[in-house]
């Protein structure tokens, strides 16, 4: 079978200007299939720093270096979060597909910069590390069960779409504050969101609409959540500040944690070396995990900064208001910092998968993702420790974004097992 052909460059629009020329579209099936010698590629032709077309025809650069994306990420006045320095805006229509990934006058904790944000970043982050630790996982466990009661019996199973994709919307709605239904009704809106397609803008809405929901019933009657402790520790941040960082908690804890999720499982079931775990071992599942996060990791390419000057980066000249895209998978696996294939990656946590600097993921925000991912795997090895893929490896698709890497499917089969409300098991 033949790779598919590399993407043809694309000769700059009328807007675009020649500085830009021989940009790489960013889309098509080898961000999806083969990323990573995507990447090399684009390393190989154009640098540390590379020119893109995103959709329209719209002009920006894709950080591909270690170095000056750590550059990037630790320079927040001149590679600022304010979206509206972007020096595109002219081109965008209301109905452009990336808007929820790149917004505008957003007031999201995404695009607030200076003491702001740190205030803003504060309330969240104090939030979720009040969370109880012991009783997150218990929470993980029991709605991990209930999945896996729901196909233990068949035999049988699709572990992204029965499994890996419902699993930490639920725990996480439960933490923040939602009902038990609400929970799975956000997995359909934020897919849509996340991927950029047709119906991106309407994820969006749907998803915005619950949250304002939540947050005006916790505003009269609180309770022992992450979304009742924001709204107690707000200072002078408005219902809509507020609606708007619990998206952002909500999407970015959900999907790239669902992902985190079936990658290392896709891992463990292709992968020789972590075959024992799977006797019923958790040993290598953090390994997994780890390695996961270096060499395929769900957050792929993060958008982004703007430039509030010009500068000079890898050997490129950024003008003011220039768009840089974070490749944080082409960061990770940058041969100056990373050997491919140089062994294990245990302990070495100095990868990009969770951002850097100001605007990167809470540490607190990381723990519950740790927590929920790798209990929800070890739950799974412990009912069904006979696993075994349905497919050749190489016949596994991925989701077709750009932004984050997961698997669309993972079937698997395995000797059916009886499940615990049979058995009247009520952890």
């Amino acid at each position: 079978m033949q790779p598919p052909p590399a993407p043809s460059p694309a000769a700059p629009s009328p807007a675009a200007p020649s500085r830009f020329a021989g940009a790489v579209p960013f889309s098509g099936p080898r961000f999806h299939v083969e990323p990573a010698a995507l990447y090399r590629e684009m390393r190989h032709e154009h640098g540390a720093v590379a020119p893109i077309v995103l959709d329209g025809d719209v002009p920006a650069w894709l950080v591909l270096g270690y170095r000056e994306l750590l550059h990037v990420t630790s320079d927040p006045v001149l590679f600022s979060r304010d979206s509206e320095l972007w020096n595109q805006w002219d081109r965008i229509p209301d109905d452009w597909p990336l808007l929820p990934m790149i917004g505008r006058k957003q007031p999201s904790i995404l695009y607030t910069v200076g003491d702001r944000h740190r205030r803003r970043a504060a309330m969240m982050s104090n939030a979720m590390e009040a969370v109880d630790p012991f009783e997150l996982r218990r929470c993980a466990e029991r709605y991990a069960d209930e999945l896996i009661d729901g196909f233990c019996g068949r035999g049988e199973a699709d572990l992204i779409a029965e499994f890996a994709t419902l699993l930490p919307v639920r725990v996480l709605a439960r933490i923040y504050g939602f009902s038990e239904e609400q929970g799975p009704k956000l997995v359909t809106a934020i897919d849509d969101l996340v991927n950029s397609t047709e119906n991106a803008i309407a994820g969006q809405v749907f998803v915005f609409t619950s949250m304002t929901a939540l947050i005006a019933a916790k505003s009269h009657r609180p309770g022992p959540d992450v979304v009742s402790r924001m709204l107690a520790d707000r200072h002078d941040f408005t219902d809509e500040e507020i609606v708007q960082d619990v998206m952002v908690m909500t999407v970015a804890g959900h999907q790239p944690t669902a992902d985190w999720m079936g990658n290392s499982l896709r891992l463990m079931l292709t992968d020789d070396r972590f075959s024992a775990s799977f006797s019923g071992g958790r040993h290598s599942v953090g390994e997994a995990m780890n390695e996961v996060l270096w060499e395929d990791t769900p957050s792929q390419n993060i958008a982004g900064r703007w430039a509030s000057r010009e500068a000079q980066l890898g050997g490129r000249h950024i003008h003011t208001g220039d768009l840089l895209v974070l490749g944080f998978a082409a960061a990770n696996a940058d041969p100056r910092v990373h050997i491919e294939g140089g062994g294990p990656t245990r302990g070495n946590n100095s990868f990009f998968s969770f951002g850097h600097g100001e605007h990167r993921c809470p540490f607190s925000a990381q723990e519950i993702a740790e927590v929920i991912a790798r209990t929800g795997i070890e739950v799974l090895l412990d009912r069904l420790p006979d696993i075994d893929l349905t497919v050749a490896p190489g016949s596994l698709v991925r989701r077709s974004s750009p932004w984050l890497r997961g698997m669309t499917e993972l079937p698997v089969s395995f000797t059916p097992a009886p499940a615990l409300a049979a058995l009247g098991d009520n952890r």
